[in-house]
């Protein structure tokens, strides 16, 4: 096992927090990481560091599993169910490349393929696609190292199951995640610019069921949405076929980059050019990494149907928004399939995804008109962005799940000492 007690405190992906954990470990087995739990008083598996908060965040011992080894492959396909068992710190790109391997595939990735497969889930990170749900949702099993360093295994039909999927670290460290897989498919990706917002009043449904997954990029200024990615669905070896208009959106003719003037070499291919479905559903390609360090992100998770007052509100903050905005992303949401008591997906759900620039004193600031205007429409904050209300009143975030008491009687009964509270998640918990 390796420990980093005296390194530099890690930082998060975008550089904006310093965690304020003692020392980082490394542990490489299943008895190194057992024993890591249960010598320290505070506790906190560490990932890709995706988070924009300190959902994350432990005043003790940070636990990244980059070296664990439990013996088994980092992913299995059970080729009876479909079932692959992930190994909990891989990264979604690197675990997409094993899944389509066995001829299987995940039914949505998000924007990003860097981002870790448990800390995903359990901040109930998403993609986009009417029909398809949450990282989460696919989930059938979870594998983690509870407070008394003993290893519990949950499966959907267990009790304790729609508690532990999205349960920000709160429960333990997660090893091993099990993931529905459906046949691989292909996707190919088209990109239109120039949607007006007269458009996303008249036709937003249409929009988002023309293909698989539907993204609208826009500065939320009066231009309406600057760019449409759609990405289709098809069969392998099938090549799909291009659409012209787009409710008075053009094809764009080149590449394109969700922030003007970008290079787009980043991004996966577009053009229709059909491809594996984990090299068309996230925006950006896994050899390169976008945005480090020089960004910051909220989002808020909107029911469908409150989606148009919603975008109402958003256009009416323009001006407040747009100047410090990067890019403003709208995606499209599944409910899931079984309930999750920390998912915001207990229905259909539109997300206002907001790219800020690195500007934090400024974001702080409209934080707090954006999440006016968007929470009374029952908008909640994404678990792992920047929220004025998750760092200022904790418990209104609470109130928005109906489950959260029974989450808190769960935490209680796997971690009754406390050892994987801090952040923000100490602060909900305490009511």
């Amino acid at each position: 096992m390796t420990t980093t007690p005296d390194a530099p405190r890690p930082a998060n992906w975008a550089g904006n927090l310093t965690y304020s954990s003692t020392e980082v470990v490394h542990p490489a087995t299943p008895e190194e990481l057992a024993d890591v739990v249960r010598r320290s008083t505070r506790v906190k598996a560490l990932g890709s560091r995706h988070s924009f908060g300190d959902v994350a965040d432990t005043p003790g011992t940070h636990v990244v599993l980059d070296r664990y080894d439990d013996g088994r492959p980092p992913v299995v396909v059970d080729p009876a169910t479909g079932v692959a068992s992930v190994a909990a710190g891989l990264r979604y790109g690197d675990a997409t490349r094993h899944v389509q391997a066995a001829g299987r595939a995940l039914a949505n990735l998000a924007s990003l393929p860097h981002i870790s497969v448990a800390g995903s889930v359990a901040t109930a990170t998403h993609g986009s696609g009417d029909e398809v749900g949450s990282l989460a949702s696919a989930v059938v099993g979870l594998e983690l190292v509870t407070g008394d360093g003993e290893r519990r295994l949950l499966r959907r039909e267990d009790a304790d199951f729609p508690g532990a999927v999205v349960a920000l670290g709160a429960l333990g460290v997660v090893t091993r995640v099990e993931l529905e897989t459906v046949p691989t498919f292909a996707v190919r990706q088209d990109v239109h610019v120039g949607l007006p917002w007269d458009a996303v009043a008249a036709h937003y449904d249409e929009l988002t069921a023309s293909a698989y997954s539907v993204s609208l990029f826009t500065d939320w200024g009066p231009d309406g949405v600057q760019q449409v990615w759609r990405k289709s669905r098809l069969a392998p070896g099938e090549a799909g076929t291009a659409r012209e208009d787009l409710f008075g959106a053009t094809p764009a003719a080149t590449m394109l980059h969700p922030l003007p003037g970008i290079d787009p070499v980043h991004c996966t291919p577009q053009l229709g050019e059909p491809g594996p479905w984990n090299e068309r559903l996230p925006h950006f390609r896994l050899d390169f990494t976008p945005s480090n360090g020089a960004e910051l992100q909220s989002e808020y998770l909107v029911p469908r149907a409150r989606a148009q007052e919603a975008f109402a509100a958003m256009r009416d903050l323009g001006p407040r928004v747009t100047p410090l905005l990067q890019v403003g992303e709208i995606r499209s949401v599944a409910a899931d399939a079984e309930p999750l008591w920390l998912s915001p997906f207990d229905g259909p759900a539109v997300g206002v995804h907001l790219t800020w620039k690195p500007l934090p004193d400024d974001v702080a600031r409209v934080l707090p008109d954006v999440e006016a205007a968007l929470l009374p429409l029952g908008a909640r904050p994404h678990w792992g962005k920047l929220s004025h209300a998750l760092v200022h009143d904790p418990g209104a975030v609470a109130t928005l799940y109906p489950r959260f008491d029974d989450f808190g009687e769960l935490v209680q009964r796997y971690d009754p000492d406390g050892r994987f509270l801090g952040g923000y998640v100490e602060r909900l918990l305490a009511g």
